[in-house]
């Protein structure tokens, strides 16, 4: 972005005020903020501070500073941030702003500048001898489709040619730019294509298919299959036969209904159900009097608090402490056999070797949390 400055002094005012009527939308649009917000309201205030003088002068941004309690930096840097305010005076009559991106550009963009070189000045910001008219480049205005085009306040003309950018200029100029069309300049409404509608011009009459056309023939085995059921494997449980009544539809029938699948099986494709087994590979817990069981102490008069091992909670704790184990120095002296036994006791398979709790433990029953923090760098949990 290039370097904004403000117009220098010479054309700046010596100070500001908004209009009667300006002021009293200045306060109600500060008032729409929430208090201690209020200097939201600094980009409407200063763009109608624009729409009122023209541009955006100094004694209007220390003004605007005033009244939404702000320091005269901040506003300044809002106004020189965003190009949309004018910091120099602009033409009395129209500003003209061409597009200057890439769809414009392939359009013809560069030959409407030349127009505005030619017939405003060869300079963007610098304004014409009477000072009615200026111009300069911007970004995309938002009407691509309708490229190249330009925006003189908040009105934009596009399909333009230079000739007829050259005849808008002149009756703004001449101060008969309110009799401007504004929008395309072709025949073309909005962004429709030139000339009218090219596509859908034909009355056809729409054909509807299965929509209007009974089935001619209906499945043997209940009502009618719609188009989304047609994939659907057949099923003979009672949950998706549609000839069965609902309590909905007949509560006689249902009840009846419901005392015949009572003595049906549960699925309706065997005479009776076996008992569910244990799905292959569950884990079952191991006993109590297993030989590979850790060793079980008393409980002593002050238990370590195991739940300084990483993996370890007070339901896990809870769950050792039912077992025998209350110390660290009985977790630090497991062998492969009882950590398989614990692991398989508490149902967390892996959980011991993955957080290493036979390490953790010979630290802290070594030298507690000072000579943990000395194996593994930090604090225990």
């Amino acid at each position: 972005m290039s370097v904004r400055r403000l117009a220098e002094d010479q054309f700046q005012p010596a100070a500001f005020a908004f209009s009667d009527e300006n002021a009293v939308w200045a306060e109600k649009t500060i008032q729409k903020y929430p208090a201690g917000r209020q200097q939201s309201a600094v980009i409407p205030l200063l763009m109608r501070a624009q729409e009122q003088d023209g541009w955006v002068t100094r004694a209007a941004i220390e003004k605007i500073a005033d009244m939404l309690d702000m320091a005269y930096i901040r506003v300044l840097e809002v106004a020189t941030f965003y190009t949309q305010f004018q910091l120099h005076p602009v033409g009395t009559r129209a500003h003209v702003q061409v597009c200057g991106t890439t769809p414009c550009m392939l359009r013809g963009s560069e030959k409407l500048m030349g127009v505005c070189r030619s017939k405003i000045h060869q300079h963007p910001f610098e304004r014409n001898a009477e000072g009615t008219l200026s111009w300069e480049e911007v970004e995309c205005l938002g009407a691509c489709v309708n490229a190249p085009m330009v925006m003189i306040g908040k009105d934009t003309y596009e399909d333009l040619t230079p000739e007829r950018l050259e005849e808008i200029i002149d009756a703004f100029a001449a101060g008969n730019g309110a009799g401007v069309k504004v929008g395309p300049q072709i025949d073309r409404h909005l962004s429709s294509p030139e000339g009218g509608p090219t596509t859908l011009l034909d009355d056809v009459a729409v054909t509807r298919t299965w929509v209007d056309k009974a089935p001619t023939t209906a499945p043997a085995d209940g009502a009618p299959v719609p188009p989304s059921e047609a994939a659907r494997p057949k099923s003979t449980d009672a949950e998706t036969n549609a000839s069965l009544k609902t309590p909905a539809t007949s509560p006689k029938a249902s009840a009846k209904n419901a005392k015949a699948a009572e003595v049906q099986p549960l699925s309706g494709t065997a005479a009776s159900e076996p008992a569910p087994k244990a799905a292959a590979g569950a884990a079952v817990k191991p006993s109590l009097t297993d030989k590979n069981r850790p060793a079980g102490i008393e409980r002593p008069a002050a238990p370590d608090d195991l739940k300084m091992i990483s993996g370890v909670g007070p339901k896990i704790e809870a769950t050792l402490h039912e077992i025998g184990i209350f110390t660290f120095a009985q977790i630090a002296g497991w062998k492969k056999a009882e950590r398989e036994w614990v692991d398989n006791f508490l149902n967390f398979r892996g959980r011991i070797e993955r957080d290493d709790w036979v390490k953790q433990a010979k630290a802290l029953a070594k030298g507690g949390e000072a000579e943990y923090i000395k194996v593994f760098g930090k604090k225990p949990r």
